[in-house]
């Protein structure tokens, strides 16, 4: 993607050189769905433990697109990525718009989608190499149940500010 020198590659991100600048490019130009997820009035929430943040992190539903498939739909993945975290499945799945997550540092991308008409078909948290707990919060409820996690030391994904940022 960059036009830098690559300093260090790996599997899945190179870090890169341009300039003055260093930042981190994800292999593959993969692209990644980040589900808002809403149930009569709850939002679904994802906590997971995070190697690089070194804790366990609340997050909004998200993965990969095509890491399961060649040619796969983002709103596909979407779908299926929420179904295998929180055993939610979704009627339908509306894109909101393509972001980056820390543009400075990184060329990672996310297409932020919005799930609707939810069904629980199982009990989710993620494949065997994950342990991913669900929370259903109330949408009332959201700001303090942020506020608690917070204050228990469970780190916060930033685009969470998506949610809560407005009301600020």
């Amino acid at each position: 993607m960059s036009d830098g020198n690559v300093v260090w590659q790996g599997k899945y991100l190179s870090v890169i050189k341009q300039g003055s600048w260093e930042f981190a490019e994800r292999k593959g130009d993969i692209d990644a769905a980040v589900i808002v997820a809403i149930d009569d009035g709850h939002l679904i929430l994802v906590e997971q433990f995070r190697i690089p943040a070194g804790r366990r992190c609340l997050e909004l539903p998200a993965g990969l697109v095509g890491d399961e498939s060649q040619g796969e739909a983002l709103t596909d993945a979407a779908a299926r990525e929420l179904e295998e975290e929180t055993g939610y499945r979704p009627a339908a799945v509306e894109v909101l718009g393509e972001y980056y997550s820390s543009p400075g540092m990184t060329s990672e991308r996310f297409t932020m989608v919005r799930a609707t008409g939810l069904t629980r078909v199982g009990e989710g948290g993620g494949d065997d190499k994950e342990d991913i707990t669900v929370h259903r919060v109330p949408l009332a409820e959201l700001d303090a149940f942020v506020a608690g996690k917070r204050a228990a030391g469970v780190g916060m994904d930033s685009k969470l500010l998506a949610l809560i940022g407005p009301r600020l």
